[in-house]
């Protein structure tokens, strides 16, 4: 039997969550079926460091610009924005010919979908198109009307939660039997389980991990610390991540003395034991689809505090059930629902109803339903 070829369209500026998404639903295809051959492509040498691993060489990149994206700018709106645009030019044509000339069965595309979007509407490919939603679709006239003319063409689109799933359907953009719900491949359960068992020297301490970005709302959470430092001077906070927000939160953790209790790791390679040996892992984002962090915290079996953020958190944790759930940055909320998370004694519980969350994100089951949908 002929194997199938499935691309990965997939370009970033700097490391995000969709780029383990990608990488391990390429590998789910490779694992559990000889019936594809998936293709990740590393066109301006945003995949580069994976693509020269040992641990990734199992997997098939095809390079175009390397290194391209060391030299672009990614902070700031305006500098990133200018940086997609450069993907989009150099992109345009060498994308056109690869897919003339290699025919892939299908191309799924993640971000700066423009690209293979334009491609779609003005030229005619032998190759099905998939557009994967990753991260809640910020919506203008603009996206909308360029969606709902290319969205045409769509083979299908995939949706990593429900709540988008029945978001997207609601735009009346496509016709609502191309979208389809697929959950991101986020745990690889012996790489983790192998990876939490490092030992680390902190003790008694709080979680929350993410880029030091306004959405996370990470400023929220060293406020919301600091109230709750001022009556328990042993209370830790820990945040594992880097960003643009990052000297804003280390002015605001001096000018409160408050080095002892709140301390930035910024960004850690094996983030697993932390969530192991916390004593709990708070997520404070004013949105996140569906939110990797909460996943893998949940694997680790650390019990869990969030925002009841949309579309993915307040999915995925249920109030009182798998974890505590504040409102969505509410002060006094916070604080409240933090006392009961302190000394909730459903806390085991909560953690044995979170195994059944995680089973849905597994790479086996991204496979399962993604080779349906093929």
């Amino acid at each position: 039997m002929k194997q199938k070829k499935i691309y990965y369209w997939s370009p970033f500026l700097s490391p995000i969550a969709t780029c383990k998404a990608v990488l391990n639903s390429a590998e789910s295809l490779k694992r559990y079926s000889s019936n594809y051959e998936s293709y990740i492509l590393n066109f301006f040498g945003e995949f580069d460091k994976f693509y020269k691993t040992q641990e990734k060489k199992e997997l098939k990149f095809i390079n175009y610009y390397s290194s391209l994206t060391n030299f672009l700018p990614y902070k700031g709106k305006l500098k990133s924005r200018l940086s997609f645009l450069i993907f989009f030019i150099l992109g345009f044509f060498p994308l056109k010919k690869i897919l003339i000339k290699n025919k892939p069965e299908f191309l799924i595309i993640h971000l700066i979908t423009s690209l293979p979007l334009f491609l779609l509407l003005f030229f005619k490919f032998e190759t099905k198109f998939i557009l994967r939603i990753s991260g809640y679709p910020q919506m203008n006239f603009i996206r909308k009307f360029f969606w709902k003319i290319t969205l045409k063409k769509i083979y299908l689109i995939t949706c990593p939660t429900e709540n988008t799933l029945k978001y997207i359907k609601s735009l009346n953009l496509v016709d609502s039997s191309k979208v389809k719900l697929l959950y991101d491949p986020v745990i690889k359960v012996k790489e983790i389980n192998n990876k939490k068992k490092e030992k680390i020297d902190l003790k008694n301490f709080y979680l929350s991990v993410g880029r030091l970005t306004k959405q996370k709302n990470f400023m929220f959470l060293c406020k919301a610390f600091k109230e709750i430092i001022k009556k328990n001077k042993k209370v830790k906070l820990v945040i594992a991540g880097n960003g643009e927000e990052e000297n804003k939160i280390r002015k605001f953790i001096r000018e409160n003395n408050l080095e002892n209790n709140i301390i930035l790791l910024g960004y850690i390679g094996n983030i697993y034991p932390y969530f192991r040996n916390s004593q709990g892992f708070i997520l404070s984002s004013l949105w996140e689809d569906p939110g990797f962090v909460l996943v893998e915290a949940s694997y680790c079996r650390a019990p869990v505090l969030t925002s009841n953020a949309w579309p993915g958190p307040i999915e995925l944790i249920k109030d009182d059930y798998n974890g505590i759930v504040f409102e969505n940055n509410n002060m006094n909320d916070f604080l409240e629902k933090f006392k009961n998370f302190e000394n909730n004694k459903k806390i085991n519980q909560f953690k044995l109803n979170n195994l059944k969350l995680i089973k849905k994100f597994t790479l086996f089951y991204h496979y399962k339903s993604l080779s349906r949908l093929f």
